[in-house]
C-alpha cells in the first residue's frame, strides 16, 4: 500500500498537480470569472436572431464556453483534491452557477439554427470561414428530420423530470433504501454488505464469504424484483416514446444515430461474441482448474486465480514500468509522458478528502491534461497510470491537431486510447517477464478484462435489445419475463461450463447502466478496438504508430468510425472484433501453459 492517508500539505510539491498553470491564484481566478460572467450578457442578447447572422451567434457562443472552460475546470480540481476545504467549495459553486448561466443564456441557438432549412445549413457547412464548425453543422443537419417543432420540443423538454424519474428512483432504492443481510466472516465475525463493497466480497479467497455475497445480493433484488420491474419497465417505454416521438424507427436507433455509430456495429459484435462463447468456455474450465474446484459456480467467477503473487511498486517505479511498457508507442510519446510526470500534471497520492479512483482531465487546450490518481504500490495502479495517460495523450494530440468545436472526441472511442496503452504495456511486459507467476498475473489481468468488459456487457447489451424488442412488440416486461430473459442469456454465457445458480436471474434488476439504454456496448467495442490496435502497434511497429496518431489527433472532425479507420480499424465491420477475440484465444492458451508451469 502506498503510505498511511495523509493531509495534502504533507505531501511533497513533486506529487501534487500544479494548478497554477490554469491561474495563478484564486484572486487570478475571481476577475476571470467576473469577465466570463458579464460576457454571457453579450450572447444572450442574440436571442431571436440567429437568422439574422447565424455565423456570429455560432461563433459568439463558441468562444463564450472557451472562456468558461479553464475557469469551471480550475474550480473543479481545486475541489477534487480536498472535497473538505470551503474555500475549493464555494470556486466550485461559483463555478457551476457560471456554467448553468452560460448554458441558460444560449439555449436559443440550436432550436434556431434549426429552424433554418436544410440548404441554408448546408450552405453555412460548406461556407469556408466556418470550417472549424463543419463539423457540428454536419451533426445538427443530422438531427434536423428528428426534431419537432419548437412548441413541442418545449413540451417534451418539461418533461425532462419525469424522464429521469426510473433512474432516479432505482438509485434512491438500491443506493439508498436497500438493506443486506451481513456477510459471515470465516472468524465469526460479521461484516455489513453494501452495494459498494460487494466487489470486495466476490473477490474473497474465502468461497463461503463469495457465497454468501452472491446469495444475499441477488436474493434481496429478487424480493423487490415486481418493484424493480416497474421501475425499469417504465424506463424501456420511455425509451421507447422518445425514439417515436422523434421519428426514429426505435430506441436503439435513437441513442446510436446521434452519435453518427451505425446500428451494426451493435449486431457485429453480439454475433462475433456469440462465435467464441466456445473460447470462454475454455477460459472457465481453466480457472476451474486453477482454483481446483469440481464445480464452478457464478461466484466463483471473479476471485483471483493466480494467488499470493505482488510486485511492490512505489510511484516512480511503477511510472518508470510504464514508461518501458509504453515503448513501442515512440519516443515522442514517452517524452511526453515524461513531461507529464515532471511538469506536474499528476495528483499522485490519497489524501485527506481527496476524491477516490482516478480520472483525466483533458478539455484545457491551453494548458494541458490533469491526472487524478490514488496510487498504491501494486500492479494494478501501474495499469491505472498507464489508463488515465491514455486519456491524457489522447486529449493532448487532439487539442493540438484540432480547433476548439472539433477537439472532443465522442464517447464511443472515449475508452479506446486508455485501453490501448493498458494492452500494449501488458503484452509487451509478458514478454520480458520471465518468471511464471508474474506472467500469470498478467495473462490473468488481460483475460478479465475481456471476460467481465467483451463477454458480460455485450451480455448486457444483448439484454437492453431483448428488453427492448419486447416492449416494442407490445409484450408485457415484468419480473417473470425480464428474469427469464436474463437468466437464458445467461445459460448461453456461463451454462456449459458453470453451475447455473438460480439466483443470476435477478442480477439484471441491479445494473445501474440499464437506465441509460444501448450505452453499455461501448466498452465492448472499445476494448476490442483497443486489443485490435495495441496488435498492430506490436506486430507493424512505426506504420502503425503513426496512423494511430492520426486517429488520437482527430478529435470529432470526422464521425467515430471514420477517426478509427484511420488507424486502421474498420469497427463497421465484424473483424476487429474477431482479431481482438483471437487475442483472447492466444491469451487463453498462453495462461495455460504458465499454469502447468506454476504447478512444478
Amino acid at each position: 500500500m502506498a503510505d498511511e492517508i495523509r493531509k495534502r500539505n504533507e505531501i511533497e510539491d513533486r506529487y501534487k498537480w500544479d494548478l497554477t498553470h490554469i491561474f495563478t491564484s484564486d484572486e487570478a481566478w475571481e476577475k476571470e470569472y467576473d469577465e466570463a460572467m458579464a460576457e454571457t450578457q453579450a450572447v444572450a442578447a442574440l436571442d431571436g436572431h440567429v437568422a439574422e447572422d447565424p455565423r456570429k451567434a455560432i461563433i459568439a457562443v463558441q468562444k463564450l464556453f472557451d472562456r468558461i472552460l479553464p475557469v469551471y475546470e480550475y474550480a473543479f480540481l481545486r475541489k477534487e483534491t480536498d472535497n473538505t476545504d470551503p474555500a475549493a467549495q464555494a470556486l466550485k459553486d461559483k463555478a457551476m452557477r457560471l456554467y448553468v448561466t452560460a448554458m441558460t443564456c444560449s439555449a436559443f441557438l440550436q432550436p434556431e439554427l434549426l429552424e433554418l432549412s436544410e440548404e441554408e445549413l448546408k450552405a453555412l457547412a460548406a461556407d469556408p470561414a466556418m470550417k472549424d464548425y463543419d463539423a457540428e453543422l454536419r451533426r445538427l443537419l443530422l438531427s434536423k428530420p428528428h426534431t419537432l417543432p419548437k412548441e413541442q420540443e418545449r413540451l417534451i423538454a418539461m418533461m425532462g423530470e419525469v424522464a429521469e424519474a426510473p433512474d432516479s428512483i432505482f438509485s434512491a432504492l438500491s443506493d439508498a433504501d436497500m438493506k443486506f443481510p451481513p456477510v459471515r466472516m470465516p472468524d465469526g465475525s460479521e461484516q455489513e454488505l453494501t452495494e459498494g463493497n460487494y466487489s470486495t466480497f466476490i473477490r474473497s479467497d474465502d468461497r463461503d464469504v463469495r457465497r454468501q455475497a452472491f446469495h444475499y445480493i441477488m436474493s434481496t433484488y429478487e424480493s423487490l424484483g415486481n418493484t424493480v420491474a416497474g421501475i425499469y419497465g417504465t424506463s424501456v417505454k420511455k425509451d421507447q416514446f422518445m425514439a417515436m416521438s422523434h421519428h426514429y424507427a426505435s430506441a436503439r436507433e435513437a441513442a446510436m444515430k446521434p452519435l453518427e455509430i451505425p446500428e451494426s456495429v451493435y449486431d457485429n459484435l453480439i454475433e462475433a461474441v456469440h462465435e467464441y462463447l466456445p473460447v470462454l468456455q475454455d477460459y472457465l474450465r481453466l480457472r476451474k482448474e486453477m482454483l481446483q474446484l469440481d464445480e464452478l459456480h457464478l461466484y466463483d467467477l471473479y476471485t483471483p486465480i493466480v494467488k499470493g503473487f505482488r510486485m511492490d511498486l512505489p510511484y516512480e517505479k511503477a511510472f518508470d514500468l510504464v514508461l518501458e511498457g509504453l515503448r513501442p508507442m515512440g519516443e515522442d510519446y514517452i517524452a511526453k509522458l515524461k513531461e507529464a510526470r515532471d511538469g506536474r500534471w499528476i495528483d499522485v497520492y490519497p489524501s485527506v478528502g481527496k476524491s477516490s479512483g482516478a480520472f483525466s482531465a483533458g478539455s484545457l487546450r491551453e494548458v494541458h491534461p490533469y491526472v487524478l490518481l490514488n496510487h498504491n504500490n501494486n500492479l494494478d495502479s501501474a495499469f491505472t497510470i498507464a489508463h488515465e495517460l491514455g486519456h491524457s495523450m489522447h486529449s493532448y494530440y487532439s487539442n493540438t491537431a484540432q480547433p476548439s468545436p472539433k477537439s472532443d472526441y465522442s464517447l464511443f472511442v472515449a475508452e479506446v486510447a486508455s485501453t490501448c496503452n493498458e494492452a500494449v504495456m501488458q503484452r509487451y511486459l509478458t514478454e520480458k517477464m520471465a518468471e511464471p507467476a508474474a506472467r500469470a498475473f498478467l495473462l490473468n489481468h488481460l483475460l478479465e478484462q475481456f471476460r467481465t468488459t467483451v463477454f458480460r456487457q455485450t451480455m448486457f447489451a444483448e439484454f437492453e435489445k431483448i428488453s427492448h424488442e419486447m416492449a416494442a412488440q407490445g409484450l408485457p416486461l415484468t419480473k417473470k419475463s425480464l428474469s427469464d430473459a436474463y437468466f437464458a442469456l445467461n445459460e448461453k454465457y456461463y451454462g456449459e461450463t458453470c453451475f447455473m445458480d438460480p439466483e443470476i436471474a435477478s442480477e439484471w434488476m441491479r445494473i445501474p447502466h440499464f437506465y441509460r439504454a444501448f450505452y453499455v456496448y461501448v466498452y465492448a467495442t472499445g476494448l476490442c478496438a483497443a486489443i485490435s490496435l495495441s496488435r498492430k502497434i506490436l506486430q507493424e511497429g512505426e506504420s502503425a504508430v503513426k496512423d494511430y496518431r492520426k486517429f488520437l489527433s482527430a478529435g470529432c472532425s470526422v464521425p467515430p468510425i471514420e477517426a478509427l479507420k484511420l488507424a486502421g480499424i474498420d469497427m463497421s465491420r465484424p473483424e476487429p472484433i474477431r482479431d481482438a477475440l483471437e487475442v483472447f484465444r492466444e491469451t487463453v492458451q498462453q495462461m495455460r501453459e504458465v499454469a502447468g508451469k506454476l504447478k512444478q
